[in-house]
């Protein structure tokens, strides 16, 4: 018995050992990451990125809990899932949300803060200017100023070296040394920007133009308050409108007037995004025309491509017909070739002057159709396209569900007397609903969404006229958001475009419901 603990005891530091050894490893890794994802934190906090920093301490909080914990062992597999589904789907989404109740756009993208440093660091010319020769010497270089009849000209210094100095001027006869070219004042221009030159009178100069100095003080002067700016130019008094995001002068009153001065900040205006979509009828009606064209669109073209791809899926099983496996590789080409090429080559076949239809349509009918300019054949020429685009996929997957079908259905159904129709309707179309249903569902959604064949082939025209922000008779709702966002004649108003994005989601998940509630009802 004494033996038998006397080797327990000697071997467990042994079997121990290992043990300590890998909760050493795991608790160093997990302090490593903590530490690098914190400072990375603060990095962003810093920096104003609050979503982003509230992002890597949920997601870290999140990692060491799983990671760290034995109750939550099982969770560390699905964490990779979890982390993924935070970072590319709720995050973008509560961050586009967040977007639509402010006025970030292009002109409002800085914080108040860095807005404030920007018209800080502004200056104006406050007194006369003096012309001025750069001249090369063999000390170095000099810079003769002229006021007036007096020629002043600093001491020698090192061009590449002068930045950010300050140099005294003084009374000269002359200067000896070659003029230098102005182009050698361009390729030093940063350096000499910072020089500042004091005359004999005390003003300090600074480079205003490539052959000028000039008296050079800031634009604005910051107040008490911490907020308020003096245009030391006009003697005008600046506030922040916190409704418009924008610095602006202000009357004795306090009362805003005048023109709002940019770079503008980015505030919180409420619901303001959203009642422009409702109220502002150049945004509201072509909003509503293009959510309707977008649901037209979505729909024709899944009902063609299945169809065509049904019947197509038909024809090439037919026993009867030879070279099957030829017909079928060549209707499957379509899917292989890059969707992009093929947009691509049919915006140069449908081509008003010199594309191939129009020439086959003159030369037949006698008409050449506007196929961009006319906002119904703008729409028909896109069905077209995407139905050439999509029957490929469907034809592939009728093919496989029409294999799936037992041929004993058919055989009992031709002794019956059943034709054609009779077994389409009353075995294939019922055996094939089912499982074809969430296909459709998906591409329907896919084409709600099919932002690159407009941008490719319409870039959404013919454009619409009388409308507050750039739309096109061609747009579906992601093109109109895109243009919004980047197109906008006013700026590019993120805000606004968060706001339809965010519209865009709330009516997409109620197709979403209402698909999945009949797709229950159809299969109960």
């Amino acid at each position: 018995m004494q033996s038998i603990q006397g080797t327990d005891a000697m071997t467990s530091p042994t079997t121990n050992l290992p043990a300590s050894k890998s909760v050493f490893i795991k608790w160093a890794l997990l302090g490593s990451v903590g530490i690098i994802n914190g400072y990375a934190t603060i990095l962003m906090y810093s920096r104003g990125e609050m979503a982003f920093a509230l992002l890597t301490v949920i997601l870290t909080a999140l990692a060491l809990y799983i990671f760290g914990s034995k109750k939550t062992y099982a969770h560390r597999y699905i964490y990779p899932g979890i982390a993924g589904m935070i970072l590319f789907i709720l995050f973008p989404l509560a961050y586009t949300i967040g977007l639509a109740f402010t006025n970030y756009s292009a002109k409002n993208q800085l914080s108040f803060e860095r807005a404030q440093s920007v018209l800080m660091d502004r200056t104006y010319q406050s007194g006369d200017s003096y012309p001025f020769t750069l001249y090369k010497t063999e000390d170095g270089h000099r810079i003769a100023v002229k006021s007036g009849e007096t020629l002043l000209a600093t001491d020698s210094f090192n061009l590449a070296s002068i930045a950010s100095a300050e140099m005294e001027l003084t009374p000269v006869d002359s200067v000896a040394g070659d003029k230098e070219k102005i182009k050698t004042i361009i390729q030093n221009r940063s350096n000499l920007n910072t020089l500042d030159l004091n005359m004999p009178s005390g003003e300090e100069i600074r480079m205003s133009g490539l052959r000028k100095f000039a008296a050079v003080v800031p634009l604005y002067t910051l107040q008490e308050d911490g907020e308020s700016l003096l245009n030391n130019e006009t003697g005008e008094t600046l506030r922040p409108n916190l409704d418009k995001g924008f610095y602006q002068p202000v009357d004795e009153n306090g009362q805003f007037v005048g023109s709002t001065v940019s770079p503008g900040f980015v505030v919180g205006i409420g619901t303001h995004n959203f009642e422009r979509v409702w109220k502002d009828d150049g945004i509201k009606e072509p909003f509503i025309s293009i959510f309707f064209w977008t649901l037209l669109f979505s729909a024709i073209s899944v009902a063609l491509t299945v169809i065509i791809g049904l019947v197509l899926a038909s024809v090439v099983q037919w026993e009867e017909l030879k070279g099957r496996a030829v017909y079928r590789v060549l209707l499957i080409l379509p899917y292989a070739v890059p969707a992009f090429i093929s947009i691509l080559i049919f915006k140069g076949l449908f081509n008003q002057s010199f594309g191939e239809v129009n020439m086959v349509l003159e030369g037949l009918f006698g008409i050449s159709p506007a196929w961009f300019s006319d906002p119904f054949l703008a729409k028909l020429m896109i069905i077209i396209v995407n139905t050439w685009l999509g029957f490929p996929y469907m034809m592939i997957l009728c093919m496989g569900l029409l294999k799936a079908i037992p041929e004993d259905l058919y055989e009992a159904s031709a002794i019956d007397g059943a034709n054609f129709i009779d077994n389409f309707r009353k075995i294939t179309m019922p055996l094939m609903i089912k499982p074809l249903t969430p296909l459709l569902i998906a591409s329907f959604a896919f084409n709600f969404n099919n932002f690159v064949l407009i941008q490719l082939l319409t870039q959404g025209g013919p454009n619409m006229i009388g409308t507050s922000e750039p739309a096109g008779y061609t747009d579906l709702l992601v093109n109109y958001t895109y243009r919004i966002a980047f197109e906008g004649a006013g700026g590019q108003d993120f805000g606004l475009a968060s706001a339809v994005a965010t519209l865009i989601f709330l009516l997409v998940g109620a197709l979403a419901l209402l698909n999945l509630r009949v797709t229950k009802v159809a299969q109960d």
